[in-house]
């Protein structure tokens, strides 16, 4: 088994923390780099300058007359002149030709340079070049030797050394290092509160996404991220993200819901539509067993109500599984695989005229164009057999839900480039409501007595929108309480661009 991975120190701060130290960091490491260049640059600054006074101190000294002529009061004038350009711990010697010091001019009491053997040709290669040696005790010396010379010019053969202490520059330079150590830390701890409360300032909207989070995860859905006023920078396009996720989210759970609920109602509606039939059968092949027909006239007629109770069946479970399968293929974005042909709706419009005339001989059936007028061709390209089936849906919802003798007028044509099918009945009409719901399946206009929006099972006007809409048209419904229906039907004419492939 894995074991979980160890996080360091800053692994277990939370998000601001996380900021707030590697800020603070950040920080650190400039001000130590920029203080590290500000010390060395003030270093050298210094040392230049000390080795220009040395120079210019050993310069002095040498120019003056010859130290070894002077009885006791040489040390006087070199002091004089040493002291016009340097202050602080100051060492001058006199040195031979061979390098020795003859005289000790200026000495510190507690520290003086080691200085090495400083013979002629020493002498020469460092002329009033500073070098840096190491201290008998204490802090480094810069030293500058200087050739002697007569007052007509020539060379005595010995040389004057001028050597300062690096003492100052030491002290100077960690005075300054204690004093940018102290205001480095006061900077660091404001810049520490300061961050802190900016970042937690900055990390708000972050706060308000998490608690959406979790207001979401405990089944709130419809929380959504405050958008910020700045929608370009990376929190506004990321609480637009979230809020288009959550829509999507939301939407898709509500349409699951809805989904789910109508399953269960056709689930519901199903098994009622189905068990009528069947508790029919059954209750008569029960009787026929009990002996309850001992009439071969009672057997005839209770054969022919099973037969009418299968057939009814038979429809009822051809009819759901016609709609299983166009809902499969609305939902796999296919199409269904319709026997498309050139044909005109002028011959649905004649048979199901003759039809009407057929099933209900007392009511008076028109043939017209749409919205009244002579009728006129509707070429299209259409499957016949299943546009036979919506036709036949439709005739038989006029006969099942209007009174007997109610007039029905029958239009065809073609209206705004599409070819038009209408079924119009003068019957008791729907409401608003009713007319929503009409291509619902199972939809109950009167629960109360039993009777459906649609005859039969319920399922004829689902079909029919579910075929209509296979072959890329519409159907429209007009109906007013008291002022009938009509059904409407409206398909792409046959070479139009908009009927596409099958």
């Amino acid at each position: 088994m894995s074991t979980p991975a160890r996080r360091g120190p800053v692994g277990r701060l939370s998000l601001r923390g996380r900021v707030v130290a590697i800020s603070l960091l950040l920080v650190v490491a400039a001000l130590l780099g920029s203080n590290a260049l500000l010390v060395t640059l003030l270093e050298r600054q210094l040392v230049q300058q000390l080795d220009a006074r040395v120079r210019a101190a050993a310069t002095a000294a040498a120019r003056l007359p010859d130290l070894t002529d002077l009885p006791g009061g040489a040390a006087p004038r070199v002091r004089d002149a040493v002291e016009g350009e340097l202050t602080g711990d100051v060492y001058v010697a006199q040195l031979d030709a061979e390098g020795h010091a003859q005289r000790t001019l200026r000495r510190p009491e507690d520290s003086a340079p080691r200085l090495p053997v400083l013979g002629t040709d020493a002498v020469a290669a460092r002329d009033r070049r500073p070098f840096q040696v190491p201290a008998e005790a204490g802090d480094d010396w810069r030293v500058t030797v200087a050739p002697l010379k007569l007052a007509d010019g020539a060379d005595t053969g010995g040389s004057v050394v001028v050597a300062g202490s690096l003492a100052p520059v030491h002290s100077t330079i960690r005075h300054l290092g204690v004093w940018m150590l102290v205001i480095d830390s006061l900077v660091l701890v404001l810049l520490g509160v300061i961050a802190w409360f900016a970042v937690r300032a900055g990390l708000r909207p972050l706060r308000r996404i998490e608690t959406t989070a979790a207001a979401i995860a405990s089944g709130d859905l419809s929380s959504r991220v405050p958008q910020p006023a700045i929608t370009r920078t990376e929190l506004g396009r990321l609480s637009a993200a979230l809020n288009g996720m959550l829509d999507r989210i939301e939407a898709g759970d509500a349409a699951g819901a809805a989904t789910n609920e109508r399953m269960r109602t056709f689930i519901a509606d199903a098994s009622h539509e189905l068990r009528t039939p069947l508790f029919g059968i059954k209750g008569f092949t029960e009787l026929y067993r009990m002996g309850g027909m001992p009439q071969r006239a009672d057997i005839d007629s209770a054969m022919n109500r099973i037969e009418r109770e299968a057939a009814r069946l038979v429809s009822i479970v051809e009819d759901l599984l016609l709609l299983a399968r166009l809902d499969e293929e609305a939902t796999a974005d296919a199409r269904l695989p319709l026997r498309l042909t050139p044909m005109d709706l002028r011959t649905l419009a004649a048979d199901a005229l003759h039809d009407l005339r057929a099933l209900a001989p007392e009511r008076p059936v028109t043939l017209t164009g749409p919205y009244g007028g002579p009728p006129g061709g509707a070429p299209v390209l259409g499957d016949e057999a299943r546009l036979r089936q919506v036709t036949s849906n439709l005739v038989g919802n006029a006969i099942a839900h209007t009174p007997p003798g109610t007039p029905v007028r029958i239009g065809v044509g073609t209206l705004d480039g599409r070819a038009v099918l209408e079924l119009c009945d003068q019957g008791p009409g729907m409401t608003a409501d009713q007319a929503a719901h009409v291509f619902d399946r199972f939809y109950r206009a009167d629960a109360a007595r039993g009777r459906t929006a649609t005859g039969g099972a319920g399922l004829g006007l689902s079909i029919v929108q579910s075929l209509v809409t296979a072959h890329h048209g519409r159907v429209d419904l007009r109906t007013a309480p008291g002022q009938g229906a009509t059904f409407c039907i409206l398909l792409p004419l046959h070479g139009d661009s908009s009927t596409g492939g099958s």
